[in-house]
């Protein structure tokens, strides 16, 4: 069984467009789909780069984007380009350790950074991978910070990023800064509830935000993080408690968590929780959408997102639910491309 994972998606709020691609439908796959700037998903390109999930995505260059890494059946280090028409280029081979479960970000207004992830039979990693503006995967960089996978990554401070909890095996609070040239600093640790299957999302023009996960059991823990890099400790029991959703920034300036896997009955949610520009996260807005976990999510349009695919109760799922500049997520749009989990998510 191909290992399922949350799908890692990053995006500077004043994109454009964005682009899902890859994940598992009723096997792994290689199909992509465009977000124009009004919202509409197109249907499935498929065939360009090989099949495989549990892969992360990041925006480079402005106005391009980048998938990367993941598992076909076995680790890969396989990377897809994709330019500012939204064209995905054939595989780049061989760059980088083959790995899967591991997070990407944008740093240094117009690079990216793949980093940390897990290889069978080895356990986590900890090394990571610089995309240049004109999107060269440079070699790893080894042995910066705990290795760990089922992390989070995100920016802040307009040309900076962090790395943050995850596994390592047993759950880790360690943070890890990446300047605006790329430099990955040694642990920050025990800042925050140790956890994994967590999401985290760009705030407040220059901010960002960890929230929810898998602490063991299920937790609505958030961290703030200033726009020095600075990790906040718990902010407890705001939301419902989940797993494996997703995140993106809305609005210019603020962010929204939504979906995920819960427990109980139903086991998964479509409950969304808003991040206003302060980082203050509201309570629960309950019953937009389908309820799945293990969705996508993007930011587009320049101050708006969606959240896209997913799963529930094993059946793999092809909506999508715009998110208005204001922060309302919309009812379903089904049935555009292929039902599928595990993908991963970018703006461009």
């Amino acid at each position: 069984m191909f290992p399922i994972i949350p799908a890692n998606s990053v995006v500077s709020s004043g994109t454009q467009k964005a682009i899902f691609g890859y994940g598992v439908g009723g096997s792994i796959t290689s199909i992509t789909n465009l977000v124009s700037s009004s919202g509409v998903v197109a249907t499935d390109t498929s065939g360009v780069g090989t099949a495989r999930n549990a892969l992360a995505a990041a925006g480079y260059g402005d106005d391009k984007a980048i998938f990367g890494y993941g598992t076909t059946g076995s680790e890969s280090s396989l990377t897809n380009l994709v330019n500012n028409s939204g064209v995905v280029a054939s595989d780049v081979t061989g760059v980088g350790s083959a790995r899967y479960a591991i997070a990407a970000t944008n740093y240094g207004e117009d690079k990216a950074i793949f980093g940390y992830g897990h290889i069978d039979g080895t356990g986590s990693v900890s090394m990571t991978n610089l995309v240049s503006n004109s999107g060269v995967v440079a070699t790893d960089t080894t042995g910066v910070g705990t290795a760990r996978h089922y992390l989070a990554a995100v920016h802040y401070g307009d040309d900076k990023a962090i790395f943050g909890f995850g596994t390592v095996p047993g759950l880790s609070s360690v943070t890890n800064l990446v300047s605006n040239s790329g430099v990955v600093a040694t642990d920050t640790t025990g800042v925050g509830t140790a956890r994994h299957y967590l999401a985290a999302v760009h705030y407040g023009d220059d901010k960002a935000i960890f929230g929810f996960g898998t602490v063991p059991g299920l937790s609505s823990v958030t961290n703030l993080v200033s726009n020095s890099g600075v990790v906040a400790t718990d902010t407890t029991g705001v939301g419902t408690v989940r797993e494996d959703l997703a995140a993106a920034s809305y609005g210019g300036d603020k962010a929204i968590f939504a979906y995920g896997y819960k427990g109980g009955s139903p086991t998964n949610t479509n409950i969304s929780n808003l991040v206003s520009n302060s980082g203050v996260v509201a309570s629960d807005t309950t019953g937009v959408g389908s309820i799945r976990n293990l969705v996508a999510a993007a930011s587009y349009g320049g101050d708006k997102a969606l959240f896209g695919y997913g799963v529930n109760s094993g059946s793999n799922l092809s909506m999508t639910n715009l998110v208005s500049n204001s922060g309302v997520v919309a009812s379903d749009t089904t049935g555009v491309g292929t039902a599928r989990q595990g993908l991963a998510a970018a703006g461009y």
